[in-house]
């Protein structure tokens, strides 16, 4: 689909639904029965397989215990001539029942205006679940009564009977600050009974409008995982990371520029940065990547891959003391490096390895079984700094082979101390240790 510049005709409603009001939904919802491709038969019980990555048009969600009462919902809404569904997020561990699919942000939003708009579900809301998604395809090619659409197959419609009304948790609400819009608000029928107020503020600020953040890498179609720092502009500090692919309210840097930067690093992939202004983000609008979307602020970080002569650190892979063996928390960021090598097969590596001063002692290697992240099987010998930061890169790169990248690819360079980003004397000392990845060839 061609890509077109924010126009008022395109201007749509993201999430009316603020995150605690969309949480307090959640948390007292239920469960439901996955989506299986349309080729399996249908069977009775309830099963967990996972929603394909895609941007979902979500009208409820069910925790992980109440399956049945997503079933009976999802069996009304077809009752009534709805293309409903439903699938499981284990990340988000709910249920989500939902009215279409999309495989691109902007489509699946447009889409959730309309059905915003025919007034029986007001409160939909886009849900992302990251991961690579299978293929493009056009909005009409997406939409809930074509066939083609990759659906889940249609469950039985169990006894007549009604949901049980679930009652959401009432969080607190921030205190109003201005004048306040007011709108009634309901759920579908899953909170009929409940008349939650959603305000919408005459004047937007960061302090009363959400922000969507959308990580994403269109070189391959896919909804990257990924956390986004927050930093004030004005004074360099850093306030807090926030996890991208997800509504949320942005904190006031409280200074005298109001300016928010908006750092995301993602291994495998370059650093993207935006900028908003606190008290006015309306002005920002008129940047590329920032769209105002009814009433949220969508910032898209459109990633791309490092590049070559780009040098970027495995700053989440550890080591144990004096050995060439990696902590098991190393496993996420080393199958993303090990993704951005299956990427693009033409991309080549050095792994530099360093350490903190002129260690000589006893190293504990990498043996014959190869158990990359625990101790058994180690093999013990002795080594200078120079060594040990050999061994640890070419523990990953045997990781990396072991995983199907070709040996050729990858490189290893030793340097020991000799290359410090702190003194070793320094409380920083420990981040001396560590494995650089350079690209070489793209």
């Amino acid at each position: 689909m061609p890509k077109t510049c924010p126009t008022v005709e395109n201007i749509i409603f993201l999430a009316h639904l603020r995150p605690n009001q969309a949480h307090s939904y959640m948390r007292n919802s239920t469960k439901f029965i996955i989506l299986i491709i349309s080729f399996f038969c249908v069977t009775e019980g309830f099963s967990q397989s996972e929603l394909p990555s895609g941007y979902y048009v979500v009208v409820a969600a069910y925790d992980d215990k109440r399956e049945d009462f997503a079933i009976r919902y999802t069996n009304q809404l077809k009752a009534k001539g709805h293309h409903a569904q439903y699938g499981f997020n284990t990340a988000k561990n709910l249920f989500f029942v939902y009215v279409s699919y999309f495989t691109e942000l902007r489509p699946s939003l447009v889409e959730m205006k309309s059905v915003r708009q025919k007034g029986e579900f007001i409160d939909a809301w886009v849900r992302v679940i990251s991961g690579d998604i299978a293929a493009k395809v056009t909005p009409a090619e997406v939409k809930p009564e074509v066939e083609a659409q990759p659906a889940p197959v249609v469950v039985q419609p169990l006894a007549p009977a009604q949901p049980e009304p679930v009652q959401p948790v009432v969080e607190e609400k921030k205190p109003v600050v201005e004048e306040p819009v007011v709108r009634e608000s309901i759920l579908a029928e899953t909170v009929e009974e409940q008349n939650e107020k959603i305000i919408q503020y005459k004047q937007m600020t960061l302090g009363n409008t959400e922000v969507f953040l959308s990580l994403f890498y269109g070189t391959k179609n896919r909804v990257v995982d990924g956390e986004i720092q927050v930093i004030d502009t004005e004074r360099s500090r850093f306030i807090t990371k926030v996890k991208g692919n997800d509504y949320l309210v942005l904190p006031d840097p409280k200074s005298k520029s109001g300016q928010l930067t908006l750092t995301c690093e993602v291994f495998g992939y370059r650093k993207v940065q935006h900028e908003l202004n606190y008290p006015l983000p309306l002005s920002d609008t008129v940047k590329e990547n920032i769209d105002l979307m009814g009433t949220t602020l969508v910032v898209s970080f459109n990633l791309v891959r490092y590049q070559k002569g780009d040098i970027n650190t495995l700053y989440n892979v550890y080591f144990y003391n004096d050995a060439a063996i990696m902590l098991p928390e190393s496993r996420y960021e080393l199958n993303s490096l090990l993704d951005m090598m299956k990427d693009t097969e033409s991309t080549k590596i050095v792994l530099h390895g360093h350490s903190n001063g002129n260690y000589h002692g006893k190293i504990l290697g990498l043996g014959s079984e190869k158990n990359f992240f625990t101790m058994e099987g180690a093999v013990q010998g002795m080594g200078t700094a120079k060594d040990l930061s050999q061994q640890r890169a070419e523990t990953i790169r045997q990781y990396l082979i072991t995983n199907g990248i070709a040996e050729n690819r990858i490189e290893v360079k030793p340097w020991g101390g000799k290359r410090p980003l702190y003194d070793k004397h320094s409380v920083n000392a420990k981040k001396n240790v560590r494995v650089e990845v350079e690209v070489v060839q793209e």
